[in-house]
C-alpha cells in the first residue's frame, strides 16, 4: 500500500485521490519535500537540505528536519504546527495530528539521539509534545495535548501533562484516547479521605484506651 492509499483509508473524511494530491499538506511534505531534503542531508549537502526543508515548511506548515528518519506511510493529518527534530525516528504507518512536536529536551550530548523514536502504528494526538530520546513502542498512543517524557510500552496510551500510562481501549478523532481514564484530582481527594479515616480511627482508639491522659483533637 502506498501513502496515497493509506491516507484515503485512514482519514475519517474518506477523501478522493485528487483531494489528497491537491489539498493535503501531509501528503505534500512526505512526497515532495522531506525525501529530497533527507537525501541531500545524507549527501552532506546540508545547506541545500535545510533550504528545501524550509521551503516545505513555508508551503505546508510542517517542519521536519532533513536528518529525521521516517518510515513508510506517515500520515500527518491537517499538519499545521507539526515539528519533527533532527534525530527523530518514525516507524511505518504512524499518524500525527496538528501541533505535534517530536523534540529534544535540551542539554543532550551532541551526536547522540536527542529526539523521540516511534515504532510502527503509533498515533500522536493533536497538540501533544513528545520530548527527549524516549521510545513510543509499536501500537502505542499519545493523547491530545499530552506532555510525554517517558517511554510508552507497546499498545499502551500516554495521557496528561505530565503524561501517565493507561491501558487504552481505542482512539477517537484527533488522538482522543478512549477508555477508563482516572481523574488525578479525584484520585488524590479519595486517597486523602481514606488516610484521614485511618488517622481518625487511630485517634479514637487512643481516646478509648487513655481517656483522661489524652488531650489531642476531639473531633476531625
Amino acid at each position: 500500500m502506498n501513502l496515497l492509499q493509506s491516507i484515503r483509508e485512514r482519514d475519517e473524511a474518506k477523501p478522493t485521490a485528487m483531494e489528497v494530491i491537491l489539498a493535503y499538506p501531509g501528503f505534500h511534505i512526505m512526497t515532495l519535500f522531506h525525501p529530497l531534503a533527507h537525501w541531500l542531508w545524507g549527501a552532506n549537502l546540508r545547506a541545500l537540505a535545510r533550504f528545501w526543508s524550509y521551503v516545505g515548511r513555508f508551503i505546508t506548515g510542517i517542519e521536519i528536519h532533513p536528518g529525521a528518519s521516517i518510515g513508510k506511510n506517515l500520515f500527518i493529518d491537517h499538519g499545521t504546527g507539526v515539528v519533527i527534530g533532527q534525530t527523530a525516528i518514525i516507524g511505518d504507518n504512524c499518524r500525527l495530528y496538528h501541533n505535534v512536536t517530536l523534540g529534544g529536551r535540551g542539554g543532550e550530548m551532541h551526536g547522540g539521539r536527542r529526539h523521540p523514536k516511534l515504532g510502527n502504528d503509533v498515533v500522536i494526538g493533536a497538540g501533544a509534545q513528545v520530548l527527549g530520546a524516549v521510545t513510543i513502542s509499536d501500537g502505542a498512543y499519545v493523547g491530545s495535548a499530552s506532555m510525554v517524557t517517558i517511554d510508552v510500552p507497546p499498545g499502551m496510551a500516554a495521557i496528561g501533562n505530565p503524561a501517565r500510562l493507561i491501558a487504552k481501549k481505542g482512539v477517537g478523532a484527533y488522538g482522543i484516547v478512549e477508555g477508563d481514564i482516572p481523574d488525578p484530582l479525584v484520585s488524590t481527594i479519595e486517597r486523602m479521605h481514606k488516610e484521614m479515616e485511618v488517622i481518625k480511627g487511630a485517634l479514637d482508639s487512643m481516646k478509648r484506651a487513655r481517656p483522661k491522659e489524652y488531650s489531642g483533637p476531639q473531633d476531625i
